[in-house]
């Protein structure tokens, strides 16, 4: 598979040649990068386990692309209008695309791990870009082969063989849209900011990006609710020729005239274009002095150490001895606290979370609005109920990446130490994310809560609180008892813990269920707070005892 997709990659190697590339010494990279790729870091007698659990997370993953390949056919059989319908499958598409290459692929664009024996050979800047931008294009190329499948499979049956054939042209014109906009963009903000600052501020960017990404996908379509879904044609949007998306859906008034709008030929000429552009202009001009660049974002920014710092710094170690009995504990919460505000990709994770809430809230509430005022039917429907609940994912997001680290090896210095209750260390962290993360924003939303349910709404925070609070320990319980930051990040989606998962969402909606009822009937209310708080201590003494035995490290999960 990997020699195929090599050969696809290297297909344009005349005009990479053209821009500088060393053919050459472009392959010879990419065979190393995907060679690195399936060699992962094996425990003591379990390579074959390993490799088996590998090929089968690949046809998952084919899978999980192939399923979420049908979900994006549905403009396509639902709505009549072809070039409208092909604009809203390519606007999911680059969505998922732009996505993925901000969040999870741009790390591989400006990886240093390999600086040390790459930047000393002759290697030129448009090689070395070229070989991380096709390495990226290769993965998204797996990703995208399933997920494209069904609307390939349907546009061929339904507008017959030209259009089986011609489906393929705008595919890869819009991977190279993202793939060199995207990176392109990267490369100018490299130029612009200083190397040591560059991660922190690409990191803010991914996270607003994300944000915005999340907003646009689940907003958006409240915009057009005005015409039925089948009946929506392009000329009761017309503003969506300024979209990429669109541009990509007009060259398919090639094999089909007229049936865009007026002007759609011109569009579609930009389809080529701009991907082309893109990859001039990021190749040509943004990728020389990248290794130059590339070399100084590990460089370090030492300042003067201020006072305020200081002063800053004394109150998590003021809160972690107010809120903990015991040093292993203080040493949890204060190590969580601060990996926390220093981890590039906890904050990635999950800060995004925070906005996803509020905006899926909005969401809900307004598909299911009625022609009375919208605040009375948040009143009358017990929505506040709803963003309570909503609110644990903020706090599952927090504990589910705080065990996660690159440099999970390090966790050695746990077992190193004479430590008998490491249940004592989690217990801390666990408290560190509860207090710097869950409880803020718990404020924020009681607030919005208060300000329109009224004072009668406390005690539903209260035992909405007492129940998150219990479910995120029980979750904890149910997963794997991980010490903080002493896993790797792909482990973290095995299948067994999914459905662990799955099944501590169930016991929230329960949850959520007995606290709908307790509002039906007020005198369970206090039962349920007692019933609670019961739960909540015991669970908190069970995790907080865990010995070494149900602790797990990376490599017993090998």
């Amino acid at each position: 598979m990997n020699k195929l997709l090599l050969k696809l990659a290297m297909l344009p190697s005349g005009v990479y040649k053209n821009m500088g590339a060393d053919i050459p010494q472009l392959e010879a990279l990419l065979q190393v990068k995907l060679m690195q790729d399936d060699r992962k870091p094996l425990a003591f007698g379990r390579a074959r386990r390993q490799k088996k659990e590998q090929k089968n997370s690949i046809w998952l993953n084919a899978f999980l692309s192939l399923v979420t390949g049908f979900v994006y056919m549905m403009p396509l059989v639902s709505m009549k209008d072809l070039v409208f319908s092909l604009w809203a499958y390519y606007s999911l598409f680059l969505f998922m695309l732009s996505f993925l290459l901000i969040t999870d692929f741009s790390n591989v664009l400006i990886d240093t791990r390999d600086k040390t024996v790459l930047l000393p050979r002759p290697i030129n800047d448009q090689t070395l870009f070229l070989s991380r931008v096709l390495h990226i294009f290769i993965y998204l190329f797996r990703i995208l082969v399933p997920m494209s499948l069904p609307g390939w499979v349907y546009l061929s049956i339904a507008y017959g063989w030209p259009a089986g054939l011609f489906f393929v042209v705008p595919l890869l014109l819009m991977v190279f849209m993202a793939l060199f906009a995207v990176n392109g963009f990267y490369l100018l903000l490299l130029k612009v900011a200083k190397p040591e600052r560059f991660k922190e501020v690409i990191n803010y960017f991914q996270i607003g990006v994300s944000i915005l990404l999340f907003a646009s996908y689940y907003l958006l379509p409240q915009v057009m609710k005005s015409a039925a879904i089948t009946g929506m044609t392009q000329e009761h949007y017309s503003w969506i020729r300024y979209f990429p998306s669109y541009w990509l859906a007009s060259c398919w008034t090639w094999i089909f005239p007229g049936t865009g709008m007026a002007g759609s030929t011109w569009l579609s000429i930009l389809a080529i274009v701009f991907p082309a552009f893109c990859i001039y202009a990021t190749v040509k001009w943004l990728a020389p002095q990248f290794a130059r660049n590339l070399g100084g974002l590990d460089a370090v920014e030492v300042h003067a150490a201020k006072v305020k710092r200081q002063r800053r710094e004394g109150f998590y170690k003021k809160l972690a001895y107010l809120v903990n009995k015991n040093d292993e504990a203080r040493a949890g919460f204060m190590l969580a606290w601060l990996q926390t505000s220093r981890s590039r990709s906890f904050k990635m994770k999950v800060y995004p979370s925070f906005a996803y809430v509020p905006i899926y809230f909005v969401y809900l509430l307004f598909n299911s609005r009625s022609e009375t005022n919208v605040l009375q039917v948040m009143v009358d429907r017990k929505f506040h109920l709803l963003l309570i609940y909503m609110s644990s994912f903020t706090m599952i997001q927090a504990l589910n990446y705080v065990s996660i680290s690159d440099q999970y090896k390090a966790s050695w210095i746990y077992r190193a130490l004479p430590v008998e209750t490491p249940g004592r260390i989690m217990g801390g962290a666990f408290k560190a994310m509860w207090l710097k993360f869950y409880l803020p924003f718990f404020v924020a939303i009681s607030i919005f809560i208060l300000a329109i349910w009224g004072v009668p709404a406390i005690s539903d925070l209260l035992l909405g609180l007492m129940n998150v609070t219990l479910f995120s320990l029980i979750l904890m319980l149910m997963g794997s008892r991980t010490l903080p930051f002493s896993t790797v990040e792909q482990l973290s989606n095995s299948a067994g813990r999914t459905l662990r998962v799955f099944g501590a969402f169930a016991i929230i909606g329960l949850f959520g269920l007995g606290h709908y009822l307790a509002i039906k009937f007020w005198m369970l209310k206090p039962l349920f707070m007692i019933l609670s708080g019961i739960a909540l201590w015991l669970v908190w003494d069970s995790y907080s005892k865990s010995n070494w035995n149900a602790v797990k490290r990376a490599e017993d999960e090998l």
